[in-house]
């Protein structure tokens, strides 16, 4: 990963920047809705209550004695984290380890009754089953008639755009984002992307997901496409181990959007026969690798991920979160290149993730300068710009 002056790790300790907004403000309301969200009783009543005093006033606290991951955790810079205030360790490392011990405070690892009780799952199946999805699913079937590229291109910014796939379902006049001062696609490697996944049944596709319910369903949609249309001969989908920023799919999560889609008559149904049929015979492969809870980079990633990564012909990270890890929680410069900040990736990777944090490399300065001129900072946080970039290598 390059290094330059430039670019410092994002901390949460400046008032009013938006990592010191995710800490002071969003982890309180996260703590607020799961306590709402289920019975819970007083022990995990008196938890939640301490881990909302300890993220306000406190300092960073290591895991129990008898946590099942705490040797993991120490190898991840829990060591050196402890004792100091939740605002001066890394922004990415803190948001991670808040949801580490939400889990703690409500039981997840037991031993107990509530030991592998998903604290999202409420929220996760209210958009699963929400109106939206139920018209994006319909959505489909409006695409059965086109060519396969612009079925595929639809897809493709469906998964881009998550819980907008409205947008993405919805073709476009070509050339429309770059008539607009500040395009909603701030950077477009589509074509390099596609070049990697040629129709000749041979390519490996790792997709590292992002968010379950109806971002996660666009994403299954693009994976069955390919398998059905011989762009993809094997797909491993990544998804997050235990429960983890709210949203973040699991393999539970996963088996909700199958039977979801399964649901749907037509085109929706039709989708998840492919899937369920490729996970049947092994074309599907869902992992959960517990790096992908990490609250590191992915330049610090094991050595058997690096070796699967290394195997597969296209990794492709999903949302904000795995864009921020995949080229470093820092403030870059936004022309910074893509290709640089990905060099130390063992494969061809590229990104399709929604703006929603500061990190952002690979803009075209004349791109910036508008963004900027249009919007001041807010293009980068508030989730109405996306991008898709690509390293071939």
């Amino acid at each position: 990963m390059p290094s330059t002056p430039f670019a410092p790790v994002i901390l949460g300790n400046e008032p009013g920047s938006f990592p010191h907004s995710v800490l002071a403000e969003r982890h309180p309301a996260i703590i607020s809705r799961v306590r709402d969200a289920f019975p819970y009783g007083p022990g995990q009543h008196r938890a939640l209550d301490e881990l909302l005093e300890n993220c306000a006033e406190g300092t960073v606290e290591p895991l129990p004695a008898d946590a099942p991951d705490r040797d993991r955790w120490q190898e991840w810079g829990l060591a050196g984290c402890a004792g100091r205030s939740w605002y001066d360790v890394p922004w990415l490392w803190a948001e991670s380890y808040f949801y580490r011990r939400l889990l703690d405070a409500v039981g997840w690892f037991g031993p107990g009754a509530w030991q592998g009780i998903d604290p999202f799952r409420p929220f996760k199946r209210a958009e699963l089953d929400a109106p939206e999805t139920a018209e994006e699913l319909a959505a489909l079937d409006t695409l059965s008639g086109l060519p396969e590229e612009r079925r595929a291109h639809a897809l493709l910014h469906g998964s881009l755009w998550g819980n907008r796939a409205d947008l993405g379902f919805r073709l476009s006049a070509e050339g429309a984002e770059s008539r607009d001062p500040a395009p909603a696609l701030v950077a477009d490697d589509s074509e390099a992307l596609w070049s990697l996944l040629p129709p000749d049944g041979t390519a490996t596709l790792v997709l590292v997901a992002d968010n379950a319910g109806r971002e996660l369903v666009p994403d299954l949609l693009l994976i069955a496409h390919l398998l059905a249309e011989g762009r993809t001969a094997r797909a491993v989908l990544h998804v997050k181990p235990h429960p983890y920023y709210v949203s973040d799919a699991t393999t539970a999560d996963v088996v909700d959007a199958l039977h979801r889609l399964r649901a749907v008559p037509g085109a929706a149904a039709g989708y998840a026969r492919v899937l369920w049929s490729a996970m049947a015979d092994g074309r599907l492969t869902v992992r959960a690798h517990p790096f992908s809870c990490a609250p590191l980079g992915y330049e610090e990633m094991p050595d058997d991920l690096r070796a699967e990564f290394a195997a597969a012909t296209l990794t492709l990270f999903k949302g904000d979160l795995n864009y921020r890890r995949l080229v470093g929680d820092r403030l870059w410069p936004p022309t910074t290149p893509f290709h640089e900040t990905t060099a130390y990736f063992p494969g061809p990777v590229a990104a399709l993730r929604t703006l929603k944090s500061d990190v952002i490399t690979g803009l075209p300065a004349a791109t910036e300068a508008a963004l900027v001129a249009a919007e001041g900072r807010r293009w980068r946080t508030a989730g109405t710009h996306a991008l898709i970039q690509a390293d071939v290598k």
